[in-house]
């Protein structure tokens, strides 16, 4: 069966702040000049929002810009930050940090604490007034080129191929989506602007990637616990002093709480399970008093960009460009990255814009990436550029007081005048497992600590069963015969939903096994495996978590 055809001004892959703030932006401008362009965006998820998990507490700035008076029109931003804490746990005590030592950018006053999957459902209702065409539940799986190899938009996946690869009686093929320019707003990872960093070596000239991962559930806490505006970052335990990452704990509406834990991949023990940390973090007096007597309502986790500035690779490629995280503009210090996404799309939106304007098509918008470096986008991680590298290198105590100093320093117009490397890929940190202590996590209790099953199951996840599986081993050989024996096969632990087991085969001998139809496309996996033999692809449109406001 051939595939349907469609045109387009702009393509956009991903509803997330940075793609709708794109969508709207353009067509915006569009409207100011009475011209009409076409614009569509694509969600793998099976609505928008329903793959978007962040923290998050929201810096306005950027939709201060794309919509002034966001407030008359009902976005989600209800909740203003009223109480900003910081606080350095030991095992059982919690040390406060007096909010004066803080750098002034990670002052979170004059911030909002959302749901950025609401914000995300606003911006496509505000898109679609517009006259943007938002197409859920649609997966890009395949980038399309032109014959002198410029991307010319890209192909939805076929939908009804069954576990076995061949076409059952409900197969649809997918659709191909051309446009003169395709934004890339995928989100960390993404398998298209993966494939388009390869293709371009977009990353030639920029450090390695880096990552965390963000493992998130939303409670429903006892009303007289709960403190709407109340912002609690941890670091410290449940992490030791070589491991980097910590906690946030946001009071939003309607007695809900945001808690989170993040932990960066680059780190080291194989044996260490993220989901776990979380598990046991959230025991902590000064965490537990505000669960007890609570619901946990939702779960979900993500993995998140961490290199900074540093490790932005090339953003245009000739017929699109990569915007928000799937470029990596997250401020890791200040825990945020939707405003400097939403800004990378608006920024995008304008040089499309102005190309089309000038007859241009399937071009490099190099106006975009010089647009980004003049921006405040590139002031908000220059101020933050050696942190992440300042921790990695010198551990937490060291790392984060002259990374602290830094980000003084450079607040005040007199930073450090080098820009510190990352060393490795997250996937080349893991010490052997012989070298490596094995990490006895408690049994949860079923009240504040939970299992990875159970986890899943509140998360919405679905996909159909009878479909390829979309994690795809290079090799089928190396999770026994390389990274068991070297790694315990970390996979195990590093995923947070219970897709990789190493069972008991017939005959004593022990099998990879791979529970597809729990994943939350965190993508951790494609990100840590020591091997880097797992590729995340997507799976039939519309399959994955459906968090309802996370």
């Amino acid at each position: 069966m051939d595939r349907e055809a469609m045109e387009f001004d702009v393509l956009i892959v991903g509803a997330g702040p940075a793609g709708l703030s794109a969508a709207i932006r353009l067509k915006q401008l569009a409207a100011a000049a009475d011209k009409e362009i076409t614009v569509c965006v694509i969600e793998k998820g099976s609505e928008v929002g329903a793959h978007i998990l962040s923290g998050a507490v929201m810096d306005p700035i950027a939709i201060n810009e794309l919509f002034p008076d966001w407030k008359d029109k009902g976005a989600p931003l209800n909740t203003p930050v009223s109480d900003d804490q910081f606080l350095f746990l030991s095992e059982t005590g919690a040390l406060k940090i007096p909010n004066i030592l803080m750098p002034p950018l990670l002052n979170n006053h004059g911030n909002y604490i959302v749901s950025l999957g609401n914000v995300c459902r606003w911006l496509a209702q505000q898109a679609e007034a517009l006259g943007v065409e938002v197409f859920a539940g649609f997966a890009g799986a395949e980038v399309l080129y032109d014959d002198q190899g410029r991307v010319v938009g890209v192909a939805t996946g076929d939908m009804g191929i069954g576990r076995d690869g061949e076409k059952t009686d409900a197969f649809e093929p997918g659709i191909e989506l051309r446009a003169k320019y395709t934004l890339i707003g995928e989100g960390v990872r993404g398998s298209l602007a993966k494939q388009l960093i390869a293709k371009f070596k977009l990353d030639a000239d920029s450090d390695f990637a880096k990552f965390g991962i963000g493992i998130k559930e939303l409670w429903e806490i006892d009303p007289a616990k709960h403190k709407p505006g109340l912002v609690v970052h941890t670091m410290g335990w449940p992490l030791d002093s070589s491991t980097g990452g910590g906690s946030f704990m946001y009071h939003l509406e309607n007695n809900q709480v945001a808690i989170g834990f993040v932990v960066h991949l680059n780190y080291s023990n194989p044996y260490l399970s993220p989901f776990d940390e979380f598990q046991r973090y959230k025991h902590h007096p000064a965490i537990k008093h505000y669960l007890e007597g609570g619901r946990r309502i939702s779960y979900g986790a993500r993995a998140i960009t961490e290199g900074g500035l540093q490790s932005i690779p090339k953003l245009t490629f000739p017929g699109g460009a990569l915007i928000g995280c799937a470029a990596g503009f997250v401020n890791v210090p200040r825990i945020k990255g939707s405003h400097n996404a939403m800004k990378s799309g608006m920024l995008a939106a304008e040089a499309v814009y102005a190309a089309l304007g000038a007859n241009r098509a399937n071009d490099e918008l190099v106006e975009y990436a010089a647009a980004v470096k003049k921006s405040w986008i590139y002031d908000d991680l220059s101020k933050v550029k050696n942190v992440k590298p300042l921790w990695s290198k010198l551990g937490l105590y060291l790392g984060l007081a002259l990374g602290g100093i830094d980000m003084w320093m450079r607040s005040l117009k007199i930073g450090l005048p080098f820009t510190l490397g990352h060393g490795k890929p997250d996937f080349a940190t893991l010490k052997r497992a012989s070298e490596a202590t094995p990490i006895a996590y408690p049994k949860p209790d079923g009240k504040i600590s939970f299992d990875k099953l159970s986890s899943v199951f509140i998360s919405n996840t679905n996909h159909e069963e009878n479909q390829p599986i979309h994690l795809k081993l290079a090799d089928p050989t190396i999770p026994i015969a390389v990274n068991l024996p070297n790694w315990d096969e970390p996979a195990q632990r590093y995923c947070p939903a219970g897709v990789y087991e190493v069972v008991d085969a017939d005959g004593g001998e022990k099998r990879f096994q791979i529970n597809a139809q729990n994943c939350v496309h965190c993508k951790t996996c494609d990100i840590k495996d020591p091997s880097q033999n797992i590729n995340w692809t997507v799976p039939q449109g519309g399959g994955g978590p459906n968090y309802p406001n996370m």
